[in-house]
């Protein structure tokens, strides 16, 4: 699902006029809120409901530098979920080719005790229902 679409800004390339690297990251987090937006779970919801999603492992794959003012459609599919954690891909792409994907592993966090803790149910429930495994699976694995 296309839960983001972003046109690059000039503040964000590097001297090449490719969005910087860590840029991507920014868009991967951006996409994950309005991902939980589009499948009923707002952002501000799922912190009353007890879900405080921390990034515990990040991966990035680079195919193709995006450019100032290309647009970049950010495909969102959860992967795994887990008792405590979650995994997300984002596939990144301008025009339907390939820029970027980003994996990342994250895992719900009690604040108080800087601990893991389980998912709340409906947001499990609702994340079990969307897992699309990808053939590279091994890669972000959920506990």
């Amino acid at each position: 699902m296309i839960a983001y679409q972003h046109r690059v800004r000039y503040h964000e390339t590097d001297t090449q006029t490719f969005l910087f690297n860590a840029r991507y990251m920014e868009l991967a987090d951006v996409a994950m809120t309005e991902w939980f937006r589009a499948i009923g779970h707002p952002y501000p919801g799922l912190l009353d409901d007890g879900l405080d999603p921390s990034v515990v492992k990040a991966e990035i794959t680079f195919s193709r530098p995006a450019k100032f003012d290309d647009v970049i459609d950010v495909d969102v599919t959860c992967l795994s979920v887990g008792r405590s954690s979650f995994s997300l891909r984002f596939a990144m792409s301008r025009g339907g080719e390939p820029v970027s994907e980003v994996r990342l592993v994250y895992v719900n966090v009690d604040t108080a005790t800087e601990r893991s803790r389980p998912l709340p149910e409906s947001v499990a429930q609702t994340l079990r229902g969307l897992v699309e495994p990808s053939p590279t699976a091994a890669h972000g694995g959920a506990e």
